[in-house]
Order: C-alpha cells, then sequence, then structure tokens
C-alpha cells in the first residue's frame, strides 16, 4: 500500500516536473521582456526627455537623478531674475530702482547666456537658435544681442502692455528655458548615468538563472557537459553585459519564442526569406560545382582510376564489405522478386530463339520430311522453353539459398570484378574512357549551372516552406 502511495506520488511529480519549468520559463521570459523594456527606456530617456517633461513631468522628476540630470545653474538663474521682475512690477512702478536693476541684469544675463551658450553640453543648439530666432521676431531686430536688451528695457515693458510681454516670454520663451539642463562627466569624460544601479539586480538575476538552467540541462544530458551547455545557450550571455544592452533584445527574442509567448516563426521565415532563397541558390551551385570539379581533377589525374584498381587503399567506416553487400541484396532481389514476374517474357525469347535454331539445323530439315512432324517446332520449342526457364529459375533459387551456390555467387563475382579491373589497367582503355567521362562531367556542369540559373530560388524556398508548413499541421 505504501509502494503505491509513493509511486502515484512520484508520477504526479513527474507530471507537474514539465507544467513547473513551462511557467518558469514563461516567467523568466516574461522578467527578460521588462528588463529589454527598461534598458530601450534608458537608451531613448535622452532624446524624449522633452516629451516626458511636457506630457509626464513626473517621470522626470524620477528619472533625471539617475541620469545625473540637474537643471542648468544659468537658466535656472535667468528665470528666477524673470519671476522678481514679475512680483516687482505687480507691486511697483516700472521706473522705480529696484525695477530698473532687475532690467539690467536681465540685460547682463542675456548677454552670457549668447556668448556662453548653456545649451551646449545638453546638445540643444536647435532650441538655443529657436530662443533668438523667437526673440529677434518680437521685438523686429536683426540681432540677437540687440532684440534681448530690446527686450528687457523699461522703455519696451510700459505700464499697459507688461503683462502682455511676460505672457510672451511665459509662452514662448520659458518652455525652451526649462528643457535645458546639466549633466556630470566622469574622470574619463563620459556622462554619468546611474543606470547601472537598477540594472545590476537584473544581471544578478539572470547570471543565477543561467547558471542554474545550464547546470540542470547537463546534469541530464550525460553526453554534454556543463560547459557545452554554457556554449549552446551563449545567446544568454548577452543579458549579463553591463554594455552593449541593446544586444538584449536576442536572448530575449529567443525566451519570448522558447516559452510560447511569442511565436516568432513567421517572422523569421518573412524576414530571412529573400536572403535564404540567395544563399540556398549560391550554395547549392558551390557545391555541384565543387564535387564535379573534384571528380574531374580525380578522373584526369587518374586517381579515381587507382581507387578502383586498388581498393586496400580505400578507407572504409566499418568493415561490411558494401559493394558485397549491395551486390548480395540485389542478386535476391533479381532471383527472387524479379524472375518469377518476367518468367513469361524469358519463355517467349527462348520459344523465338529455340524455334529459329530448329529452323536453320539440318536435323530440323530431315524431321520435317517425316509424316506428323509439321507441328514440330511449335508445341515442342513451347515444351522446351517453359522446361528450361523454370529449371533456369529454380537452378539460380536454389545454388543461391545453398550455403555451396552462394559460395560460388560469391567467387563469380570476385572473379569479375578481378578481370575488369586487369581490363581497365590497359592504357588505352584509360585513355579512351577518362575523356568521355570528364566531358560527361563538364557537360552535367555547364547544364546545371544554366538550369539553376533559370531556376526561381524564391519560389523554391516557398514550396520548401510550404511542405514544412503542411507537415508541422499534421
Amino acid at each position: 500500500m505504501t509502494e503505491n502511495i509513493l509511486a502515484k506520488k512520484t508520477q504526479n511529480l513527474t507530471e507537474e516536473q514539465p507544467l513547473l519549468a513551462n511557467w518558469w520559463q514563461k516567467i523568466v521570459a516574461l522578467i527578460t521582456l521588462a528588463n529589454l523594456i527598461l534598458v530601450l527606456f534608458n537608451f531613448s530617456y535622452i532624446s524624449l526627455r522633452d516629451v516626458y517633461l511636457k506630457n509626464v513631468p513626473g517621470i522626470v522628476n524620477f528619472y533625471d537623478p539617475i541620469k545625473s540630470i540637474e537643471p542648468h545653474p544659468d537658466t535656472q538663474l535667468y528665470l528666477h531674475t524673470v519671476d522678481d521682475l514679475r512680483q516687482k512690477l505687480a507691486t511697483t512702478e516700472i521706473d522705480t530702482i529696484q525695477t530698473k536693476e532687475l532690467f539690467s541684469q536681465l540685460r547682463q544675463q542675456s548677454y552670457d547666456l549668447l556668448n556662453e551658450n548653456p545649451f551646449l553640453i545638453a546638445n540643444k543648439l536647435g532650441v538655443f537658435a529657436k530662443i533668438k530666432r523667437r526673440m529677434e521676431y518680437h521685438t523686429n531686430t536683426q540681432s540677437a544681442t540687440k532684440a534681448f536688451n530690446k527686450f528687457w528695457s523699461p522703455e519696451f515693458f510700459t505700464q499697459e502692455s507688461w503683462q502682455e510681454e511676460l505672457y510672451f516670454f511665459d509662452k514662448k520663451i520659458r518652455p525652451l528655458l526649462e528643457v535645458n539642463y546639466f549633466r556630470n562627466i566622469d574622470e574619463n569624460g563620459n556622462f554619468v548615468d546611474n543606470f547601472w544601479q537598477i540594472d545590476i539586480y537584473f544581471i544578478f538575476f539572470f547570471a543565477i538563472e543561467y547558471l542554474g538552467r545550464t547546470f540542470w540541462i547537463a546534469r541530464y544530458k550525460l553526453e554534454m557537459s556543463w560547459w557545452d551547455v554554457i556554449l549552446r545557450n551563449w545567446y544568454d550571455g548577452l543579458l549579463l553585459l553591463p554594455t552593449y544592452r541593446w544586444l538584449r533584445i536576442i536572448p530575449v527574442a529567443v525566451r519570448l519564442h522558447k516559452s510560447g509567448l511569442i511565436n516568432l516563426e513567421r517572422i523569421l521565415a518573412q524576414v530571412t526569406h529573400e536572403p535564404s532563397a540567395y544563399l540556398a541558390d549560391k550554395v547549392s551551385m558551390f557545391l555541384m560545382v565543387r564535387l564535379i570539379n573534384q571528380t574531374q581533377t580525380a578522373i584526369e589525374t587518374g586517381e579515381a582510376t587507382r581507387s578502383l584498381l586498388k581498393p586496400q587503399e580505400y578507407i572504409q567506416v566499418s568493415k561490411i564489405n558494401k559493394i558485397d553487400a549491395i551486390t548480395d541484396k540485389i542478386l535476391q532481389l533479381a532471383i527472387y522478386k524479379v524472375l518469377p514476374q518476367i518468367q513469361p517474357d524469358v519463355e517467349q525469347i527462348l520459344q523465338h530463339s529455340l524455334k529459329a535454331t530448329l529452323k536453320q539445323s539440318e536435323f530440323y530439315q530431315g524431321l520435317k520430311q517425316l509424316p506428323g512432324m509439321e507441328i514440330f517446332p511449335g508445341d515442342f520449342t513451347e515444351q522446351l522453353a517453359d522446361y528450361i526457364a523454370e529449371t533456369t529459375y529454380e537452378i539460380l533459387a536454389n545454388s543461391y539459398a545453398d550455403t555451396q551456390g552462394r559460395e560460388l555467387f560469391a567467387t563469380l563475382t570476385q572473379n569479375f570484378q578481378e578481370k575488369l579491373r586487369q581490363e581497365l589497367q590497359d592504357e588505352a582503355i584509360q585513355a579512351e574512357l577518362q575523356p568521355l567521362l570528364y566531358d560527361l562531367l563538364e557537360e552535367l556542369k555547364i547544364n546545371y549551372v544554366q538550369r539553376s540559373q533559370k531556376d526561381d530560388s524564391d519560389a523554391t524556398l516557398t514550396e520548401a516552406n510550404q511542405i514544412i508548413q503542411e507537415a508541422n499541421e499534421k
């Protein structure tokens, strides 16, 4: 009873293992996908930061410290000075000393802004040019310096229009100044990027999972070592790279495909269709031409003849003589399968030959003079042909089934091969056969190349993919 319970538990565990492994593959695939999304987000953050700042500012507030991004002190000071001017204009007159001092500060800061270009570090030269163009157009001047000096002057800000001018600044200039930032640079001259503080947890998880999974596979595949399994799953090592993180798209795609979450067969087939068709056509042509050229070289140099005449130099992959085995199989088929089916044809040939031979013999001419011998050729030759055909088949079958008869067949085959080799050693025969074989191969090569150029490799590959698809559906 206890043994039955243990056996059932073992069976249940065995059935649950593939299910658990499948779920684990799905979980790991989703984790790799999440990491890849973070990597792509980090990779594109700088170029899309302005979009996030305009639509989702919370993301910028959270992620700027990770990219070591800080508000640029020059543009921030500029905006604070503008805010101070707004407060003063709301409570005092334009021509007060404090207000004129703020106008003077803004003109000086504008001059520093134009000469030092704080947008250079953030690589926002386009934004900087847009600020100058807008200010020039608004003040109707052709110089950015004159435009800013004119704009930040008490004469331009009248008591009635200062709110409209500050509205223009807040609407057209302030958003461009706010997108500017400052990034810290390390001792190597590179921008500081703290994404590794997030990515390190993923790398640690991927490393543990990679080593554990490969060790588990090597444990159950005794023919492979742990190192072999690691090398075979090399693409998972891309998940451990702290740089070139975009390469993780390869293991992520493999993981998603293997887990069954995404089927990439159709995508891969379409993406690789044209290159596969081209390469298949070139490779098949190369192999065919290469094989024919090597065969021609072997014939032209006499290597093929030497291999035929000296079989002891031929390297065999087993102790079985392939030629003898093939010959034996052919003889079995000929004696036990083919001859019984063509026996009527053999009998007709024998009848025809016997009739022609008897008619030409003097013995038949003498018998023909005797009464009742007119039908002699017909009945006699038919019976004789049947007897010879049946006797021949029985002799062959009995001889081949007999051990001694089989040895005689083997001796006949061996003698035939030896005599053939002896005759092929004749230089005259070799000189006659070699150019014929060489030209035959040359014709085959030319015809194959011409035919391969006419064939549509794309249609061939499409047909092959269709056959594979139909086989999978069955």
